[in-house]
């Protein structure tokens, strides 16, 4: 009983500061006439009178994985980039024919256009092999064990892609495309 009357005190207490310091002026100026400082948030110290944008980053890029190589990968490091995710799975034949194809798209936009494998369906040691085998190492591949990151972009089957614009907003293809189809949609990116 005691606690319950020593909590209500400290919470009317707490109250009557909160609504006092709500109508408190604070255009005025710090003792010795200095104008106050911005506030600064809790959580990064930074100033809230910001003027700092970060892109939007869009529900299915909030995502984190590993590359083949085990390096940390956040998707939302696409957020306001021109990106294309190429979903393919090791022991896939038409992955495999479309490798030369994807590698040659990557490196003739490189700098432009953020190329990211997307792998799945087998295990990592067939997905390293994959990206050595067929010289796709040019570009970062994750390892997609569990299909997660298939699953937030709506891929059942492979190969499949997910072109991003740099405004966030994302076709998914999910179908294998031709040498010409490939290069008219990230001729389309490197345009936006």
């Amino acid at each position: 009983m005691l606690r319950r009357r020593i909590a209500g005190a400290a919470l009317a207490a707490i109250l009557t500061t909160a609504l006092a310091a709500c109508g408190a002026d604070t255009s005025s100026t710090a003792p010795g006439g200095e104008t106050p400082a911005p506030p600064q948030t809790a959580s990064t110290g930074t100033s809230t009178t910001s003027t700092q944008t970060s892109p939007s980053v869009p529900d299915q890029l909030k995502f984190t994985a590993q590359t083949v190589d085990g390096q940390s990968f956040s998707g939302d490091s696409l957020a306001g980039k021109k990106a294309v995710l190429w979903f393919w799975a090791p022991w896939c034949p038409k992955c495999r024919a479309e490798a030369p194809r994807v590698a040659a798209a990557a490196q003739a936009t490189s700098g432009k256009v953020t190329f990211v494998g997307v792998a799945a369906q087998d295990a990592l040691p067939a997905m390293k092999k994959f990206v050595t085998d067929y010289k796709v190492s040019g570009f970062t591949h994750l390892a997609d064990l569990d299909a997660a990151i298939w699953t937030r972009f709506g891929v059942t089957q492979q190969p499949a892609y997910a072109f991003i614009g740099p405004d966030g907003k994302i076709d998914v293809v999910k179908q294998q495309l031709s040498e010409s189809a490939l290069t008219e949609r990230v001729n389309a990116l490197t345009a936006a």
